[in-house]
């Protein structure tokens, strides 16, 4: 598995820990985007470690509708807080990372 010094891990299947992120920012989420989401469902995430860990999540929200979550979890060291960088609608199943 090759990885750019700096750069992001390559795509993989979301896990436990990515959902857990998702639910933890999904009232901002909601608020960002003027949405409530029933289904609300990490698939893909990638993640660069920093000063923390940066993850960029694919979540599918129901039919064939996805959002792209940018999520950054801090060092425990640090407090361990998880923010809501950005949000990125109207994203589909192919919509790159």
């Amino acid at each position: 598995m090759d990885q750019v010094v700096g750069g992001y891990n390559p795509i993989t299947d979301a896990t436990k820990e990515t959902q857990d992120l998702c639910h933890q920012v999904k009232h901002q989420v909601e608020k960002k985007t003027g949405a409530n989401y029933v289904e609300y469902k990490a698939v893909k995430y990638k993640s660069q470690v920093v000063a923390g860990t940066n993850f960029l999540i694919k979540v599918h929200v129901g039919g064939a509708n996805y959002i792209h979550l940018e999520i950054f979890r801090a060092l425990p060291c640090n407090g361990g807080k998880v923010s809501l960088t950005n949000v990125k609608a109207r994203q589909t199943k192919d919509s790159p990372l």
